[in-house]
């Protein structure tokens, strides 16, 4: 399963910060302590369960998870050639991510994604473990309690 185990800061409409599974959070308005001492706010672009797409590869795919920063491997980021290679602190998004000939997981960051417009379906085979779809299309997490 894609839950993650760890938890996020968020700030609460009424000022205060609580910690939350990225699950159980849809405004996505994401705040972490640095040290106890410093708060840092950023506020994602996507929420999880939205279809987006890549603005530049042809793929697309339903959001299950999201980082506030980069924080996958240093290989993975080496990986990427140097002038394509985004910025690190900007949210990065986990996606069940579907193209024409396969499905798969993407980490993708938000300046390279775009929300997909189409209606499709997602039709990647592990939709159904994390989310339902409801009646006007949209997926809710199956299970948003986990963390």
């Amino acid at each position: 399963m894609y839950y993650r185990k760890n938890r996020e800061f968020f700030k609460a409409p009424t000022g205060e910060f609580i910690a939350l599974s990225l699950m159980e959070h849809w405004r996505h308005s994401v705040s972490w302590s640095i040290d106890g001492a410093m708060t840092k706010t950023r506020t994602a672009k996507f929420r999880i369960g939205q279809v987006v797409r890549h603005r530049i590869f042809s793929f697309r795919g339903v959001i299950f998870d999201i980082d506030p920063e980069f924080s996958n491997t240093e290989e993975w980021w080496l990986a990427i050639p140097e002038d394509a290679r985004p910025d690190k602190d900007q949210p990065f998004y986990h996606l069940l991510a579907e193209n024409a000939e396969t499905e798969y997981v993407a980490y993708v960051s938000e300046q390279n994604l775009m929300p997909d417009e189409s209606g499709e379906p997602i039709h990647h085979s592990q939709v159904g473990e994390i989310f339902i779809k409801d009646k006007s299309g949209s997926y809710r997490p199956r299970n948003p309690s986990l963390n």
